[in-house]
């Protein structure tokens, strides 16, 4: 099974005024943490909400100091489980974010037509193959008898 996670990462930022300015070097911030290794990762602004429902912006300043709220999204591939992807996730990105707090928002299996249809030409093609490879290599008494 395939899933895509997604990740939110609080990501302190310092020296900043507004919340754009926040938003934007949290953003290249988090991505040069991320390359060269983690390069199809891909990070979106965070949402935040109040209790009762108000949107907020992704970041909140206090003392020219942000903390920005950010989405990273991973495809983790040939998992059994939900869990087992978000785990993958976690620990692959927060090896590369440090002292940046992680959690997981979500595990959307993907659905994977394409492997569905390989699978399903699969034995055809390895049949081929197999008649294929006896042509080019001589049975077992072929060889004894030469």
């Amino acid at each position: 099974m395939d899933c895509r996670v997604v990740v939110e990462a609080a990501v302190p930022v310092y020296d900043v005024e507004t919340p754009d300015e926040a938003i934007r070097i949290a953003i290249a911030k988090t991505g040069e943490m991320l390359n060269p290794d983690l390069n199809y990762v891909e990070i979106e602004m965070g949402s935040r909400t109040t209790p009762s429902g108000e949107e907020l912006p992704p970041a909140f300043i206090a003392a020219d100091e942000a903390l920005v709220a950010l989405e990273l999204e991973m495809k983790v591939f040939n998992v059994e489980q939900e869990e087992h992807a978000s785990r993958i996730a976690r620990k692959e990105i927060g090896q590369r974010l440090e002292n940046v707090p992680l959690s997981v928002l979500r595990v959307d299996p993907m659905e994977s037509d394409d492997e569905d249809a390989d699978e399903a030409d699969a034995p055809a093609d390895e049949e081929t193959d197999d008649q294929g490879d006896d042509d080019l290599i001589p049975e077992f008494e072929e060889l004894v008898d030469e």
